[in-house]
């Protein structure tokens, strides 16, 4: 009997543009994937990644190199066995039982990942700071987004990017700075294209918004851009400086608006006082020509749209390079309107439902802070803490990085990686290896048994991928959206475990 195909709404998992995506699947077999024409993050497009998911759920890969049954070494160096769930959890009970008792509950720490479902991290949040009491909780969007994270905090009060998609429709001038769109965000980019196309009946430059392009290569977005400013790297902050100072010199600032709703301007006047145009062309190795144009458009545009990524975060003055950017916004009240603000973009499928839930180590969840003491008692009340007579403890959690150098020098012993692969992603691999290698006790949850994590885990636990779970991500315009499944989880395995491409398992069953 031949059985009937279905159709199945859900989310691509592959980056923060969150597309909505149609899997069409047969049985217990994915066998197709078209984008969802009624999404509005992407209404129908999908790159050649998304377009191609399907081929990640194949029987020939999930037979090849699926994790389908809990496995445990009887010591690190020996070969893993597959055991029951019963005796896997079981296992990782006793043993984190045993070591936050000799050593307290900062011994362990716990490493997840960008996308992992936003109730995932909520639960992983909730275990580590509620039961265990340890902020040693962080994610690998350390690595990607924590400097728009910091920028945004320290600029707007709330990691809460302001603008939307639609906004890129509204804009008369898009800024993007550090992102190579067309290539990382290709979907977003079709939408810009889309907004640059000429108008029926109108001019060449009639309602087109002027794109500005900031990146030392000449990538795929640049070579579209009307203007690249194609500086030196690491001179972020020096251009965007040197942008304010030729805005306030010529007044083409909003000073109604930053008399209402900004602070600190007078100390900022100060500062980019000494980014005079001549210097900052030399810093930057671009013309004060287009230094100057630069400016005057992103001011003086109706509204100003920035979007940017990895070349503004993944730097030693991350942060400084995001609060520079938004700095303009500001003072130009490019802001809280349509067409108008900066807009991060996010690196993986569920980065930003990780920030809303408090996955990493300085955060709670929504959007409380973990260094103030009303935050910390509103989320132990909503967790029945206080009922217990407990507190959310005030010690500062460790970063990713700092996670695995403790575990390396013996602070840490005890590690929980789910749906990351650190032995292969992280940085200073040696330190990372070491870690594994030296901590008493490392679990990881995975979906597949051939990633470079997994040789050294004490506990491996399987868990669901694309396609197979259920849930809720929030893309880069904070849109949320509902992940579903098309199909169960292979059939050697029984677990319900809920996750993006690797899910925790159901602690319940």
């Amino acid at each position: 009997m031949t059985e009937t195909s279905r159709q199945t709404r859900s989310i691509c998992p592959y980056c923060g543009v969150g597309c909505g995506v149609l899997i069409e699947s047969r049985g217990n077999q994915i066998t197709g994937v078209k984008g969802d024409p009624e999404h509005p993050a992407n209404y129908g497009r999908l790159c050649t990644k998304g377009a191609t998911l399907h081929l990640t759920a194949s029987a020939e890969v999930t037979a090849q190199a699926r994790l389908l049954q809990p496995m445990l070494r009887s010591q690190r160096d020996a070969p893993a066995q597959a055991v029951t769930w019963e005796t896997a959890l079981a296992h990782a009970s006793s043993r984190f039982a045993d070591i936050i008792a000799r050593h307290g509950p900062d011994a362990v720490g716990f490493y997840v990942s960008g996308q992992l479902l936003t109730e995932d991290y909520y639960v992983f949040n909730k275990l580590a700071r509620g039961l265990v009491g340890t902020n040693n909780i962080d994610s690998n969007s350390r690595l990607c987004m924590s400097s728009a994270v910091a920028g945004y905090k320290h600029s707007l009060g709330v990691d809460a990017p302001s603008p939307c998609y639609e906004d890129i429709d509204h804009a008369q001038c898009i800024f993007i700075a550090g992102s190579n769109t067309a290539y990382a965000h290709p979907v977003l980019f079709r939408r810009i294209e889309a907004a640059r196309a000429p108008r029926p009946g109108a001019s060449a430059s009639e309602g087109r918004p002027t794109l500005i392009v900031v990146d030392p290569r000449k990538t795929d977005t640049a070579q579209v851009a009307d203007l690249h400013l194609q500086i030196e790297p690491g001179t972020d902050v020096a251009l965007f400086n040197g942008m304010l100072h030729l805005m306030l010199r010529e007044q083409w600032v909003n000073p109604v608006y930053i008399a209402a709703h900004t602070q600190g301007i007078e100390a900022l006047q100060a500062l980019v006082q000494d980014y005079a145009p001549e210097r900052v062309a030399a810093l930057c190795g671009v013309s004060q020509a287009d230094l100057l144009q630069a400016a005057r458009c992103f001011a003086q545009s109706k509204a100003t749209l920035s979007l940017y990524c990895q070349g503004l975060n993944q730097s030693s003055h991350g942060t400084a390079n995001n609060t520079a950017l938004i700095n303009l916004h500001l003072a130009c009240g490019h802001i809280g309107r349509p067409g108008a603000g900066p807009l991060s973009l996010t690196g993986q499928g569920n980065a930003m439902g990780g920030r809303e839930v408090g996955a990493m180590a300085n955060l709670l969840s929504a959007h409380r802070d973990l260094a103030n003491p009303q935050h910390r008692a509103e989320v132990a009340a909503l967790w029945g803490l206080d009922a217990m007579g407990r507190a959310l403890s005030e010690r500062p959690g460790k970063t990713a990085v700092e996670m695995f150098q403790a575990a390396a020098d013996g602070e840490i012993k005890a590690l929980w990686i789910a749906c990351t692969n650190p032995a292969q992603s992280m940085p200073d691999q040696n330190t990372v290896r070491r870690a594994l290698q030296r901590a008493e006790f490392v679990v990881l949850q995975e979906a597949f048994a051939t990633t470079a994590t997994a040789a050294f885990a004490d506990l491996l636990l399987p868990a669901t991928t694309w396609g197979e779970k259920d849930g809720t991500v929030t893309n880069s315009e904070r849109r949320i959206s509902r992940v579903r499944a098309a199909i169960g989880a292979p059939a050697r395995r029984v677990t319900t475990g809920r996750s993006w491409w690797t899910l925790p398992t159901d602690c319940n069953r």
